[in-house]
């Protein structure tokens, strides 16, 4: 069942990575819900997903906070 999770929140942060704001607040709502080994998988998903991406860079803060 965790799969299902990370693979929905990887889902949402797409839909939402047209606004770093709704993007930063969706991800904060992940980490309250990921075991700690997706966070690492979100991590690394983060750091290729963000490269095209430099608005989105803030919000690897709150990920390795």
């Amino acid at each position: 069942m965790s799969k299902i999770m990370f693979d929905y929140t990887k889902s949402v942060l797409e839909r939402v990575s047209f606004d770093p704001m709704l993007f930063c607040k969706e991800l904060e709502k992940a980490i309250k819900t990921l075991l700690p080994y997706e966070m690492e998988q979100l991590r690394e998903w983060l750091l290729s997903f963000t490269i095209g991406r430099p608005e989105l860079k803030q919000c690897l803060l709150i990920v390795n906070s």
